[in-house]
This record gives C-alpha cells, structure tokens and sequence, in this order.
C-alpha cells in the first residue's frame, strides 16, 4: 500500500514501533515536545544526551504552558547528561554504531557537527553512498506526498552527486510505497541553455536514468516546477514528457533552490512536512532550529518507518 498522506505514515510508524532513538544536545523545547509525542504513541522509545538541568527547566516550562505529559518523556527516556554539544553528538552517534539507536536526533547542536561525527571514518555510521536530505511534503488539495532532494546537505552537487541523490530519493519513495517515482529535475524551465547549468545538468541525468543509471523511476528533465506539478501547466504546454504534472520527487539544482522552495512550500503553501538524512547506517534527522515540533514529530515517524527498511505496505 502507498503512503499518500501523513496519516497514513504515522499509522505506519506506530505499527513499526517504539524505535530507539538517540538525540543529541536534547536541551531543546522543541525537540523535547516531539519526542513526548512520539514516544507517547509508541513511535520511539528516547535516549536524550544533552545538558540534564536544562532540560528539566524546559520540561517544566512546557508543562507550565499546558503540556503536562512532557514530565514523563523524562521519566520513561534514559538521560544522559553531556552539556557539550560535540561530545553529545560523539555519542549518539556511538549509540547508532554499536546498533543501540535506531535513529540519530539533532537537538541543540550544529548540524555540520552532528553529521562530521558520523561521517568520521574510524568512529561514524557513513554508509556506501553519499548522506543526502529527503524532504517530504503533504500539500492541500494534492492527492500524493512531494519528496524534495536535497535541501539540506549537498551544496552545490555535480552531475554524479546528483545521481546519488536521484537514487537515494527514489529508494524512499519506493520504501513509501511508491512502485515506480516519477522524477522530476528541476531547473528555471524546460528549455536547455548553456547559461543555466542546472538545465545541462537535467537532461545528462534524464538520458543516464534512460541508460540504466537510476533503477525503478522514471526520470526526466529539465522541467520547471510548475510543469512538475500542474497538470494543468502541463495540458497548456507542448513539452513533452511522461511526469508532467505528475512529479512525485522533485530534485532541485543546489541547496540554495531546495533550501527556498521547502520553506516557499512550508510558509505559502501551508504545507506539512517531514525530513531527514538518509546515507548512513541509520536515519538521521536534522530539523532547522525554526521547525516546529510538528515538523520534528513527523521527521521521527518518517526515520521510524525507514528505520525498518525491511516493511512491506
């Protein structure tokens, strides 16, 4: 069965769990609201490593503003006090390695920190490929989830990064559910122009997905968003191609163009979203210090239900 809506991943995720987590410099509100969620609805069971005082004192802040239940995320995780956000890191990222957390949590550290640890090659968690962010999007009035690639790790990728990240991206979506991800690699529009290298960059990867480069998908570009999404953009056009208006991935040129368009998504569109990194031997999610613990709440069911990579829908 597809995962086309939210709910239907956090139906997922609490049919799957508790999965053991681990949350580096969990002195975070925010961190700390998702987690009582989730571990209340049997999503994950916590492992908080991060200063001890703070988090009580925001424990109680929380319960004072009317969030009683967040005293016993406290009470039920295993705390670990380590008020160093490096060393917090260090350890999670132990914890994953030694295969006792499921899933690695950003709370108040850098994000550049927590993903050194692990991509260190004598005590991380790298897996074979490259660590990309997946972005999921449940947008009003569209019948299927967005997936956006990459918006939060790889800079400005070359054509062979982008090929990883086409591959890391769809072995999600596939995961979610999706038999066959229609792929969508965006550029300003449709027409090739040596002046913007994205569109280059989009129809070398559509002829090398042709060439067998990217399995299960179909593939093309470039394309503008709105040529992507819109079946209505697409009936309007001559282009021709087989995921207009029909995109379930969308890859973006550089992190600076995913960076823009999921917020776009998130404070325009009224969008939901969930996201993290995928690459390494385990989830890790990395939420901007801006997301609300919605957003964390449901990066943790997405990193439970891939933590299992062995479910079936």
């Amino acid at each position: 069965m597809e995962i086309t809506t939210f709910n239907h991943m956090l139906d997922a995720a609490r049919r799957v769990g508790p999965v053991s987590i681990a949350v580096a410099a969990a002195h975070d509100p925010e961190v700390l609201k998702a987690v009582e969620r989730a571990q209340r609805e049997g999503i994950v069971e916590a492992t908080l490593v991060g200063d001890w005082p703070a988090m009580e004192a925001y424990a109680a802040q929380i319960s004072a503003a009317g969030s009683p239940g967040i005293g016993e995320v406290l009470s039920r995780a295993h705390i670990v006090h380590e008020p160093d956000p490096q060393r917090a890191g260090q350890y999670v990222v132990n914890l994953a390695r030694q295969g006792e957390a499921a899933v690695v949590v950003k709370g108040q550290i850098k994000t550049s920190d927590l993903l050194g640890a692990a991509l260190n090659r004598h005590i991380g968690i790298r897996g074979r490929g490259l660590l990309t962010h997946v972005a999921i999007f449940e947008l009003p009035g569209l019948d299927r989830l967005v997936y956006l690639s990459d918006s939060g790790v790889v800079v400005y990728p070359d054509v062979y990064q982008k090929l990883d990240i086409i591959n890391n991206v769809v072995g999600v979506a596939r995961l979610f559910g999706v038999e066959r991800p229609k792929v969508a690699i965006l550029a300003a529009s449709e027409t090739v122009s040596p002046k913007i290298p994205a569109s280059i960059d989009a129809l070398a990867l559509a002829k090398m997905a042709e060439q067998g480069w990217v399995e299960h998908a179909t593939v093309d570009g470039p394309l503008g968003l709105e040529l992507a999404i819109s079946p209505r953009a697409a009936e309007l056009s001559d282009v021709d191609s087989p995921i207009a208006g029909l995109a379930d991935v969308l890859i973006v040129p550089n992190v600076e163009a995913g960076n823009i368009v999921a917020k776009g998504l998130l404070y325009f569109a009224h969008a939901r979203m969930a996201g993290l990194v995928v690459g390494a031997r385990v989830p890790i999610v990395i939420n901007s210090r801006a997301d609300t613990a919605e957003t964390r709440y449901l990066s943790l069911a997405m990193a439970a239900v891939l933590s299992k990579s062995d479910i079936r829908y």
